[in-house]
């Protein structure tokens, strides 16, 4: 171990002399002067020397051990994929998750930070058992969800499921936790399953749901999967954000379901449930987020889902800068090259994982949308977005814009590069559907 300020040569063997130039008293003649000033610079260059390789070292384990550390122990947005957008609920079975998981751990998908695997409607029976409990559907899932889940913790992953909180799923069958929440806590952890996607669904009963029963049932849920001690993420799906949401979950739906491959195709900006639309009410909520909790737009629709190329990458900034929770909802056994660099993209997925805050939508000229996002560091992520379907703009963000000062350095993230200086603005030419996604740091950042 080095230690600063000390000559790191210092435990290399050295011909005994009484002229060592570092850290012990010198015995020269008065003609030495030289020799002594040299000593003086030989002694401060190397203490500056070795400080600079402690701080550079010290850096790098800290960034080994939190790109190791789960994003839940982190309170950073949660990292995965869910079944829902590419298998809805009749094709997704216990082969084609077992396929997942094996994919995302030997992909990069894991080393990258996709951490839960979260396998939506489909895996249930149709009724509840004898004693009100959940059960696997026989034919689908003949192995049952422990098996399930030890096969994702044995590759470094984590078991997510979907439940209901009212009486019946959203497809009308009566597996709902209502008056059985106890029971369906206990099985989950008794599985070992370490995500619940609590979808609110249908409760029929003579009054239904309304606000106050909602929270106080959400509430509930809470509250039983914290006594039961195992760390467990509570993603809440109720399809609008309320004031609640923060000290009760770990990240919640905004938003009514993103249109994708299973359901209607994806598309960027043509539907009220396109991705630009999706992002905008999912903006209204932004100051409600950080500090563990994370408002959820939906499931990405990155993939063969309807999307070109150039939405896709707009679609995932988007998504970063909303410090969103990234579930991918493709076929991780089966992606395309462009399909895997846009998901695997560090960068892109550092933006995200910065805990500071919810990026948010500070401007509109036009057709151009710019989004910023204060990160770590004194740095801002700026997002360039071009609505227009068929015409490529012209784009700029000045620093009153995004309100920095001092010596700023530009990189264009998509583009992997280092624009160079930020003189008074940023001038940018955008794609239809594009972007530009530019990261913004004090000059000092980084060298």
């Amino acid at each position: 171990m080095l230690k600063i300020g000390t000559d790191p040569l210092a435990n290399q063997r050295r011909p005994t002399s009484n002229r060592r130039l570092c850290g012990r008293r010198l015995r020269l003649t008065a003609n030495a002067r030289l020799v002594i000033r040299a000593a003086a610079g030989y002694c401060l260059r190397m203490a500056t020397q070795t400080r600079f390789m402690v701080l550079h070292l010290a850096a790098l384990l800290t960034a080994s051990v939190a790109a190791q550390t789960s994003n839940q122990a982190a309170g950073r947005p949660p990292m995965g994929w869910n079944s829902w957008n590419w298998f809805g609920k009749q094709e997704i079975n216990e082969g084609i998750v077992e396929g997942v998981i094996d994919a995302m751990a030997t992909s990069g998908l894991k080393e990258a930070g996709y951490e839960y695997v979260v396998v939506d409607g489909g895996w249930r029976n149709k009724d509840l058992g004898p004693d009100n409990e959940l059960l696997a559907d026989p034919g689908k899932f003949p192995h049952g969800i422990k098996a399930l889940a030890d096969h994702a913790h044995a590759r470094g992953l984590k078991l997510g499921l979907h439940t209901v909180p009212g009486t019946h799923d959203c497809g009308g069958d009566k597996v709902g936790g209502y008056g059985h929440e106890q029971t369906h806590v206990r099985q989950f952890v008794d599985w070992g399953v370490d995500f619940i996607k609590l979808d609110q669904c249908l409760l029929q009963t003579a009054s239904g749901w309304n606000e106050k029963l909602t929270q106080e049932v959400y509430t509930n849920w809470q509250r039983l999967l914290g006594e039961r001690g195992r760390d467990i993420v509570l993603s809440i799906s109720a399809y609008r954000f309320r004031d609640w949401y923060p000290p009760v979950c770990r990240m919640a739906r905004t938003t009514p379901d993103i249109s994708c491959r299973k359901y209607r195709g994806a598309n960027f900006d043509s539907t009220p449930q396109g991705v630009m639309p999706i992002a905008l009410l999912n903006d209204k909520s932004a100051a409600a987020a950080g500090k563990g909790y994370w408002n959820d737009p939906d499931i990405l629709v990155i993939g063969e889902q309807g999307l070109n190329a150039e939405e896709q990458t707009t679609h995932f900034a988007l998504w970063c800068i909303m410090t969103a929770p990234l579930i991918l909802g493709n076929d991780p056994r089966h992606m395309l090259p462009d399909e895997k660099a846009i998901l695997l993209n560090r960068e892109c997925i550092a933006v995200d994982q910065d805990p500071t805050e919810q990026g948010r939508r500070l401007k509109v000229v036009g057709d151009i949308e710019i989004w910023v996002k204060h990160l770590a560091g004194g740095r801002m992520a700026a997002l360039l977005v071009n609505r227009h379907a068929t015409a490529s703009k012209p784009a700029s963000v000045t620093r009153q814009d995004l309100g920095l000062s001092g010596a700023l350095r530009v990189r264009d993230i998509y583009q992997n590069k280092d624009v160079g200086a930020l003189g008074d603005s940023f001038h940018g030419e955008i794609t239809p559907h594009g972007c530009a996604f530019l990261l913004f740091a004090p000059d000092s950042v980084g060298k």
